[in-house]
């Protein structure tokens, strides 16, 4: 059996995790359903969830990768054959996303080389965006860039590839956000954006914000796709599991802020205070933010910084979802990381391309009114993750007992500080959560998207 890579330090292990967690979700996704869900409301259920119901699953998770040395499918199965299974669902998540997260990061790129070529003004222009994810060989092309990227990192392996180039992105994007944060509170009429961002009104309280919150957990935080598995059979028994989990949340949540500061007050700034023009979901990103950028001074260059920043973004998180399908393959078939990765990038660019022709030559093919990436999205983010997530409780608060995974957190020092939120919430509180967020998810689908 071929000798399993290790990340050289806790430091490179945290800044790691934290690039795959760190996406386009943090991004673009955190702000629109900050906005649509009362702001500071939606804000401080979301702070209570990722230290309670987040550190639990993300706990779980990284101590069954290391505990077993395997990635999704290994590990479950080495514990318990029954529940091997499990694994394969996770391991089916990654492989779904993927391909079409890959088509977003080359719209990112393609952005980026209009920003970074001083065409902010014709990026601002109506139909820009609609009319290049609708054409075939230029979103093709910028996909395949993208996914070539990814690609070479992680054929470079984890020491010299993922952990290396997560050292040096993670501090500039955190950089990047914050000198873009602090520039959109300095715009007219940002003030009235940032009181809404950061001031709670209980009236806003609701179960649908309750569970929009615990959705974007999920995606956030790179949960139930089999990601923290990977990562954590990576992880040395010597780095401190319990504080790592913690930093990594710091890191994960902290930016998510950051880009609710980046774009929320912007907005407010150039609509006037109409808080319609947040409810724009991606097109924030792609059609709403370029039209303030270029009515900035030095519009041009803040544009092109943000697009920089959304592509470290992008490309951490993409990183990380290419490294768990390799180590699948690997550890499933006994192949070399070479061989691995250059079977998924070919795997991957062939299930990508429905997915960015979707809104072009192939918009014909639909379900429910969803295009393919539409699709794609629905039944990895909002049928898969909560079934993996739910019976990954059941598994560790049933099957194996929590115990198991309390033993391996304490390897290192002995203790496991928060022990007893960890049993409650995997037993109990978190299955109850999970089933809730699976049935409001479909039903909410077969609701707007009727045939």
């Amino acid at each position: 059996m071929k000798k399993r890579s290790n990340f050289t330090s806790k430091l490179g292990f945290v800044l790691a995790a934290s690039g795959s967690a760190v996406g386009l979700g943090n991004i673009w996704r955190f702000p629109y359903l900050a906005a649509k869900y009362g702001g500071g409301t939606f804000l401080l259920i979301y702070l209570i969830l990722a230290v309670t119901f987040g550190f639990t699953l993300m706990t779980a998770e990284i101590a069954l990768g290391r505990k077993t040395g395997l990635s999704a499918i290994g590990a479950f199965k080495s514990l318990d054959r029954r529940f091997g299974f499990v694994g394969v669902l996770a391991a089916a998540v990654p492989i779904i996303i993927f391909p079409y997260y890959s088509v977003i990061g080359g719209w990112v790129v393609k952005y980026f080389s209009v920003f970074v070529s001083g065409g902010a003004g014709k990026a601002a222009g109506d139909t820009y965006f609609t009319d290049f994810i609708s054409g075939t060989f230029e979103p093709i092309g910028w996909f395949f860039l993208f996914m070539a990227v990814t690609s070479i990192i992680v054929l470079c392996g984890v020491e010299k590839g993922i952990e290396k180039v997560s050292k040096f992105m993670m501090p500039v994007l955190v950089v990047l956000t914050i000198i873009i944060a602090v520039y959109s509170l300095t715009l007219n009429g940002a003030m009235e954006g940032l009181v809404y961002y950061i001031k709670p009104h209980m009236a806003d309280v609701s179960a649908k914000t309750i569970l929009a919150a615990m959705g974007q957990l999920f995606y956030s935080m790179s949960l139930a796709m089999g990601i923290m598995i990977t990562y954590g059979s990576y992880m040395k028994k010597e780095n401190n599991l319990e504080s790592s989990v913690r930093q990594i949340e710091l890191f994960d949540t902290g930016i998510a802020f950051l880009a609710g500061l980046m774009i929320i007050p912007a907005v407010f700034a150039f609509s006037g205070g109409d808080r319609s023009a947040l409810n724009a979901g991606p097109g924030l990103m792609f059609m709403t933010l370029p039209k303030v950028f270029a009515s900035m001074k030095f519009g041009g260059v803040i544009g092109t910084i943000f697009f920089v920043l959304v592509f470290f973004a992008a490309l951490t998180s993409a990183i990380s979802l290419m490294e768990t399908i390799v180590s699948i393959f690997r550890d499933k078939f006994g192949w070399g990381r070479k061989g691995a990765s250059i079977f998924v990038t070919v795997l991957s660019l062939a299930l990508g391309v429905p997915s960015s022709l979707g809104f072009g030559p192939l918009g014909f093919i639909s379900w429910m009114g969803m295009s393919v990436l539409d699709i794609m999205d629905f039944v990895s983010n909002s049928v898969l993750m909560p079934i993996v997530a739910f019976f990954t409780c059941i598994f560790i608060g049933f099957i194996i007992k929590p115990k198991t995974v309390s033993d391996e957190v304490k390897v290192t020092d002995g203790t496991f500080k928060a022990e007893k939120m960890f049993n409650v919430i995997i037993k109990w509180v978190a299955p109850i959560f999970l089933v809730l967020i699976l049935g409001s998810s479909v039903a909410s689908a077969l609701g707007v998207f009727t045939i």
